[in-house]
């Protein structure tokens, strides 16, 4: 499998596999909320589960899922705002997020620089990994941003709406560059704590965190 092309993960490959959906991060001293600064977190509301097709869960074969979903990397490759870290308790402490895709209306080469303008969808990637809990799991935060004019809040609810848009567009059958993808989708209760405690811009979430297990056909 490839290998992490990016620096800011510690841990050199996305594609091990421990032979189960997940690890909770709390169970290892870790967060359901990744570091947004100040005291404040943005929920991991989405785990594309470690049972899913370990070719989904390479850096490239993640941005391939993303792009067969609607997603792409960010404009012209650029990263404007700030790296926020996650601990998903698996020993690897507060890591940066992997990468952050965007929605990209349509268009897989240019359109996050239109959400980049007017708003959307988006998230940012981790991987549980470490050797207290390698489940190869992909944890996502998700949410609906404001347009640029609004300097890219959330906007209200936007945890949650964010969350239900990614998947209503992944499960079921989708395609990308001849990659088949079948998703299935189950919700969870209990990892993470419902409400606004902590949560940045104070937005209250309903403490559902979706499963998503992805097989290549």
């Amino acid at each position: 499998m490839p290998y992490i092309t990016s620096n800011l993960l510690s841990s050199p490959t996305m594609d091990k596999r421990g032979g189960v959906a997940y690890y909770n991060p709390t169970a290892g001293g870790g967060s359901m909320l990744i570091n947004a600064g100040d005291g404040y977190g943005e929920p991991l509301n989405v785990i594309i589960s470690g049972l899913s097709s370990p070719a989904v869960r390479t850096y490239n074969g993640a941005i391939n899922f993303a792009r067969a979903i609607g997603f792409s990397e960010e404009c012209f490759g650029l990263h404007l705002g700030g790296y926020m870290p996650a601990d998903l308790g698996d020993g690897n402490g507060w890591v940066n997020q992997t990468i952050e895709l965007r929605q990209d209306y349509g268009n897989a080469e240019g359109g996050t620089c239109l959400e980049s303008l007017v708003g959307g969808n988006h998230f940012r990637i981790f991987v549980q990994n470490g050797t207290a809990a390698d489940s190869g799991a992909l944890f996502l935060a998700v949410s609906r941003e404001e347009p640029l004019s609004e300097n890219h809040d959330i906007v209200p609810d936007g945890y949650d709406i964010g969350r239900d848009q990614l998947v209503s567009a992944a499960v079921g059958k989708t395609s990308f560059a001849g990659v088949r993808y079948n998703t299935t989708a189950s919700n969870i209760t209990g990892l993470l704590a419902p409400g606004a405690d902590g949560v940045n811009h104070d937005i209250a979430q309903d403490g559902i965190v979706t499963l998503l297990t992805v097989t290549i056909d």
